[in-house]
């Protein structure tokens, strides 16, 4: 037995995988294959006749209208992502328009949101004006926030509201052609030719841009030209004003901490400057310190995250850098003999539960996607676009993910205990909890007297990563002290230091207080973090690792050698590459510094003095470097599908299942997500006309709900009054008050009605208008009395239909389709 195991320790010391025929996949396909398709209808029909399963982008709704064009392929409408236009406000020698805040803010009566939505996008989307669409659980919290705005299409103010800008800056308007300096004023749009609709919205903006009186000069571009142009270039230089963004989700969030840091905040690194010191960065001090507090976990109640949120969105709007314009519905498609997706309401179709899920008759699964490869492959600060984050997700597990129907957070290969004194009182630290210590580059008890405001307790579920490598507590630890020495900059001169990665991360390790290894699978850590909900504080405390620890460090070696960079605007300051695992060249710069660590019998740091064998190091060194000779890149990670390769020259990329029985997951694991049971409401009945003097009653009958909440809003749709009725049976009775009546206005009035879950967060919705007499009218049939059949024969067509959390429990708001 003895001499067996040291053949097997050996043989994975060589980089040889075992695939245990015993072992049993965590997917229902062999392999996923993804495949390049630019032509949007190319792929549609690629997957009406089986050369595709799925496609993992929108079809334009024109394409799907009716039921011969559906015919061989299921239709799924997913929500999740959006447009807007980023500004550049920088101040330079080369007058920039968009530096002025008026101007900047004008832009939001320039564009016409509802012709994109209704025209350029088929009436698949909402009209939008900040970070937070209908879609979103936040949305109620800033409807207030909005309405104040209430911006629409209004090119005459926003043109008033330019004049009086530039004027005052000493500009002269000449044959409708403005000038400065005797010069004139030109902007460069950079608009995404790869998306139909961006690129549509890019040419609409130019056209009220030239009746506004600029010369515009458009450049097309995709995504790697935008990581030059817009992204990698010093706002000061002027090379773009305007640029047109998409954005699309991961997951469905029910508390969101990073959005509007991400949208609105400098300390995030996504505003203009990107945080890159030798560029001229957009400031703001106000919404860094708001976000951050949302981020960071920094209120006492849920009413004052909601007070944070609201301020935060107010002053992004104000300000005017990204402007919002519509939320999406996207169609995706896939071929009718395909079963098992997850319509995730966040990131929709493409969501990593659906190849996990998915099932059919061939072994492969195989996606079409639009882009194979726009950014870098590396889990520090590479994976910042969709299509190469769709494929990581089913490579990689995280530790917590957020559950594709509620939002909250739920275990994936972690399960915790949440001990909390917040938001007011604080728990005693033992002197024996650790910290790495980025001064001494080494692990000190933090002693005694050390106080914080939540501990959790997290059991790992680890497995071996698919080089065949066993995950450890090591690669927990590591993790701790990457993000701890490259989130703090003790000097000027401190090397372990990247401009987007290091602002995010010392957010979140002035939170941390202590760590202490239970076990070896074990850990206990404090943080100075509270939330009222406790999924959300073991959200923020979670350590993990979708990497082994020697990657890591390799990667790590080959950014302090000056050879490549992390981030996207590290790369283009150094003039270097953006570290990608997935391409051959870094990858041999991995594989080299593993081959020089094993050589060199090196130990890093952070694990000296912890006595562990040379050996250890040595197998993991060696392991990791042959299973890079072997594949030809350095991506190794832990989730149910391994990267098997990477075909440039046919634009494909292949994933093999996992098959290994230290994986957790069985298949079939997340079935559970396959159909959710939505609310619906089956009928309503209620009067047309009612009388200002009497009370009305309106009887709703539903099925899969939990409550009901309805609104009655006035002509001007102004909120009159609302209710929430909780702990609903199959009928439920509305009373409106008499009182409550009187507070109407007489003519046409609305209710909007919402039957909601508390499991799944997409409520069902009805709306309509009733009259309000001063006395009660006696007509024949004055009454509403409407089943579901009927409804959707009237087509009442459905835009958005959201969930929204406050204290009081569920609110749900939603907008009808523009016309």
């Amino acid at each position: 037995m003895k001499k067996m195991l040291v053949l097997v320790l050996a043989l994975l010391a060589s980089g040889i995988i075992f695939e245990d025929s015993f072992s049993e996949k965590s997917s229902f396909f062999d392999s996923v294959k993804f495949i390049q398709y630019l032509d949007e209808n190319t792929a549609l029909e690629e997957v009406r006749n089986g050369n595709l399963d799925l496609y993992y982008y929108r079809i334009s709704s024109d394409r799907l209208e009716n039921q011969q064009a559906r015919e061989g392929l299921n239709v799924f409408d997913s929500t999740g992502g959006s447009y807007s236009i980023l500004t550049n406000p920088a101040e330079s020698e080369k007058f920039n328009p968009f530096s002025i805040k008026d101007v900047r803010f004008a832009l939001n009566y320039l564009v016409d949101r509802k012709l994109i939505v209704n025209e350029l996008m088929g009436g698949y989307g909402s009209p939008i004006s900040s970070y937070y669409s209908p879609a979103d659980p936040e949305f109620l919290t800033i409807i207030e926030v909005l309405e104040k705005f209430n911006f629409r299409y209004n090119p005459t103010l926003a043109n008033e509201m330019i004049e009086k800008s530039l004027y005052g800056v000493g500009a002269t308007k000449n044959d409708n052609r403005w000038e400065i300096n005797s010069e004139p004023i030109e902007i460069t749009i950079f608009i995404r030719s790869d998306d139909p609709v961006r690129k549509s919205i890019g040419e609409l903006l130019s056209v009220e841009l030239e009746k506004s009186g600029f010369v515009v000069k458009k450049e097309f571009g995709d995504l790697n030209k935008a990581f030059v142009l817009v992204y990698g270039s010093n706002p000061a230089e002027v090379k773009w004003n305007l640029y047109t963004e998409g954005w699309s989700r991961s997951a469905f969030v029910k508390y969101d901490s990073v959005g509007l840091g991400q949208m609105y905040s400098p300390w995030f690194s996504n505003m203009p400057g990107f945080n890159d010191p030798t560029y001229w960065n957009y400031q703001n001090e106000k919404l860094d310190s708001l976000t951050q507090k949302i981020y960071t976990g920094d209120f006492s109640s849920s009413e004052e995250r909601t007070q944070l949120i609201q301020e935060a969105v107010s002053e992004g709007i104000n300000e005017s850098i990204r402007v919002f314009l519509a939320s999406k519905i996207d169609q995706y498609v896939a071929n009718e003999n395909i079963s098992g997706i997850v319509n995730d309401f966040g990131a929709g179709v493409p969501s990593r539960f659906t190849p996990i899920n998915a099932q059919g008759d061939n072994q492969e699964l195989s996606i079409g996607v639009k882009q194979i490869y726009q950014g870098a492959w590396n889990p520090v600060m590479g994976l910042t676009d969709s299509y190469s984050r769709h494929i990581w997700g089913i490579i990689s597990d995280p530790g917590t993910f957020k559950h594709p129907f509620t939002g909250e957070t739920i275990p994936i290969r972690t399960n915790w205990i949440v001990e909390t004194a917040g938001p007011d009182e604080k728990l005693e630290i033992p002197s024996d909890f650790e910290m790495w210590n980025p001064t001494t580059q080494s692990w000190e008890k933090i002693g005694e007297g050390n106080k914080a405001t939540s501990k959790v307790t997290f059991d790992f579920e680890f497995g071996n990563w698919h080089n065949g490598i066993p995950m450890d507590i090591n690669d927990i630890l590591h993790s701790l002290y990457f993000t701890v020495e490259w989130g703090t900059q003790t000097d000027e001169n401190d090397k372990t230091f990247d401009t987007e990665f290091t602002p995010r991360a010392a957010q979140s390790i002035q939170t941390i207080k202590g760590i202490k290894q239970v076990d070896s699978d074990t850990i206990e850590i404090f943080v100075d973090y509270w939330h009222f909900d406790k999924g959300e504080i073991a959200n923020w405390a979670v350590l993990w690792s979708t990497v082994p620890w020697e990657i890591t460090a390799s990667m790590e070696k080959a950014v302090l050698d000056g050879k490549v960079s992390f981030s996207r605007s590290g790369a283009t300051s150094k003039n270097i590459s953006w570290l990608s695992l997935i391409i051959p060249n870094d990858a041999n710069q991995i594989k080299n510094n593993l081959d020089k660590f094993a050589k060199t019998n090196h130990i890093p740091k952070v694990f000296e003095g912890k006595g562990i064998d040379s050996k250890y190091f040595y197998d993991r060194y060696n392991t990791s470097s042959g299973w890079i000779e072997r594949n030809n890149h350095a991506v190794i990670s832990n989730g149910p599908f391994y990267l098997k390769s990477y075909a440039p020259e046919s634009r494909t990329i292949l994933v093999q299942a996992f098959s290994d029985k230290s994986y957790p997951f069985s298949t079939g694991k997340w079935s559970n997500f396959e159909s959710p049971n939505f609310p619906t409401i089956e009928s309503v009945e209620a009067k047309s006309i009612i009388s200002q003097d009497t009370e009305s009653e309106i009887i709703v009958n539903t099925s899969n709900a939990d409550s009901i909440l309805y609104f009655l809003t006035n002509s001007h749709g102004e909120l009159v009054t609302s209710s929430h009725i909780k702990n609903i049976e199959k009928e439920t009775t509305i009373k409106v008050s008499s009182e409550e009546i009187k507070n109407l206005e007489i003519g046409a009035n609305n209710i909007k009605i919402f039957a909601i879950s508390d499991s799944v967060l997409k409520p069902d919705f009805y709306e309509t208008s009733f009259i309000l007499s001063s006395s009660e009218i006696k007509l024949p049939g004055n009454s509403i009395s409407e089943d579901k059949e009927f409804v959707e024969k009237q087509n009442y067509e459905i835009l958005i239909i959201i969930p929204i959390i406050i204290t009081i429990g569920i609110i749900i708001y939603i907008k009808k389709k523009s016309r």
